[in-house]
């Protein structure tokens, strides 16, 4: 039987750990060093000969103290010093979160952002606090957003339903960009009455000008039953693998398809999706069990 004494030691020992818990989840995971999370496949007609290393970065979420601009440019060296032959950015640049010391606006991002170089070029799509976090397109319903303007501003090619070929030792292949999914907020004066998305997946796929092997990039993943086989592999941000994942599972997923798609390496029906566990975080400035990463994806 336990005594009052254990009971107590109980009890103060759980809200010891607890608090300790608690305290890992918010200070110290989101500010661990950069986890590189390494991938290796030949996607479906993937052509023979064709090597390929993508280098994903995703949901950055600016903000302080967790997401600096110091911080950002020197996860951009990191990106380089992979060796990547092409660099890609899958969204969410601005802070997804009230709890801050301080904002990082566009105009201290973009700049961090600049120092990645890739031989192929660095090529981005945007979030959807992206464009939550801008009163004047979510009043227009339609962009450029600011945070597209930055990027586009210190020379980061954005796609938004839109693609560009690229080629490395003779052999072609496409990057692909959806707008997002869930971009424009509710509004009622504009007749919106829910979420509702900028994205034109056909009509994005319909630009392809060859059959050179694609690939996708898609801020939220829960498009990817509707992708179709042509695409080789689909790359995809926005849950942050949950923010806090344990054993596997992520308690909660902002996806319809909860952890379905909340993070890793997803094969459907000879399909490919990657989903990054991001950067930084979004409403709550937690991360546990799901460190900040950047993806190295080697094709081929």
């Amino acid at each position: 039987m336990i005594t009052r004494r254990g009971f107590l030691r109980l009890v103060g020992g759980s809200a010891f750990a607890m608090v300790s818990l608690g305290a890992y989840a918010v200070g110290i995971e989101p500010m661990l060093l950069t986890h590189v999370k390494r991938y290796a496949l030949t996607p479906p007609h993937w052509p023979a000969g064709l090597k390929l290393r993508v280098v994903a970065l995703a949901d950055i979420h600016a903000c302080r103290p967790w997401m600096t601009p110091e911080r950002i440019a020197a996860l951009a060296e990191e990106a380089n010093a992979l060796q990547p032959d092409v660099i890609v950015m899958l969204g969410d640049y601005t802070a997804g979160t009230r709890m801050v010391t301080g904002w990082v606006n566009a105009s201290e991002w973009a700049p961090a952002l600049s120092g990645l170089k890739a031989p192929l070029g660095v090529f981005s799509i945007l979030g959807n606090h992206d464009w939550w976090e801008d009163r004047a397109a979510q009043a227009a319903g339609a962009g450029p957003t600011i945070s597209r303007k930055a990027l586009e501003a210190v020379g980061i090619s954005v796609l938004e339903n839109d693609v560009v070929r690229l080629e490395k030792d003779g052999k072609g292949f496409w990057i692909a960009g959806l707008a997002d999914q869930i971009a424009l907020l509710p509004n009622k004066a504009k007749g919106r009455r829910g979420l509702t998305g900028l994205d034109d997946l056909p009509g994005t796929l319909a630009k392809v000008g060859d059959t050179a092997p694609i690939i996708l990039l898609a801020h939220e993943p829960d498009i990817f039953p509707k992708v179709p086989w042509r695409v080789s592999l689909t790359l995809s941000g926005h849950t942050h693998g949950g923010q806090v994942r344990l054993f596997g599972y992520s308690p909660v997923v902002p996806s319809a398809y909860g952890n379905r798609y909340a993070y890793g390496h997803v094969v459907e029906n000879d399909r490919n999706l990657i989903v990054s566990g991001g950067l930084g975080f979004s409403i709550l400035p937690v991360r546990f069990g799901v460190r900040p990463e950047i993806l190295q994806i080697d094709l081929g």
